[in-house]
């Protein structure tokens, strides 16, 4: 997307169901895509041990995040656990205003809030290959009790129903092809961006 001769980045919104495989994917997305960022997510809990601020996550006070909620600086939002989790509009803007795509990696119920602020943005949606499959990931883990996984699957099946509304699914089976998916959505949005851009000016000054 363009104003005049300036360019401005596009929003891609991305969410999957635990254990699709999404922060791989995306971590590979990242390093093969260039001008594109990623959105970082502003947290009320402390840093676990080895994390730094502004790499997985920024840490804040539980009043500070409060304070920016009130004020409406939060794109979305989700309480999880007595610790909030939100992404800063302002962060987003002003990466988008200075012509570098962002990756927001957030889960359905915060997607389903970008949506319904209306915001411009592309929405993929990450899917397992199937069920099965799932379960066997989130089994290799090896870190979560039975009732955790049968918690995850139970949701999973229930936010895989909001998939309709995305504008792209992507099934992450194998990495590579999944990766060279999201490759060609954002080259095709790009260039759409583009086009329309192109077309508003010459309207604009014709």
């Amino acid at each position: 997307m363009m104003r005049g001769s300036m360019r401005t980045g596009i929003l891609f919104v991305i969410t999957a169901p635990s254990g699709a495989g999404k922060t791989t994917l995306l971590d590979l997305l990242l390093k093969e895509v260039p001008l594109l960022d990623y959105s970082v997510s502003v947290t009320t809990r402390g840093p676990r041990r080895g994390e730094v601020d502004g790499k997985a996550y920024h840490f804040t006070t539980r009043v500070r995040f409060e304070e920016l909620l009130a004020a409406g600086e939060f794109l979305e939002h989700a309480l999880v656990y007595d610790n909030y989790y939100g992404t800063r509009r302002s962060v987003i803007d002003k990466t988008l205003a200075a012509g570098r795509d962002v990756i927001l990696d957030i889960d359905v119920r915060g997607a389903l809030q970008v949506m319904e602020k209306d915001c411009p943005a592309v929405f993929i949606y990450i899917l397992p290959p199937s069920m099965r499959e799932l379960e066997r990931r989130l089994r290799g883990r090896a870190t979560d009790a039975e009732e955790v996984i049968q918690k995850r699957l139970s949701l999973a099946r229930e936010e895989m129903g909001y998939a309709g509304r995305y504008d792209y699914v992507v099934v992450n089976d194998q990495l590579d092809t999944a990766c060279g998916e999201l490759k060609a959505v954002i080259a095709a949005e790009r260039l759409r961006a583009a086009r329309n851009a192109k077309l508003i000016e010459r309207i604009r000054t014709g």
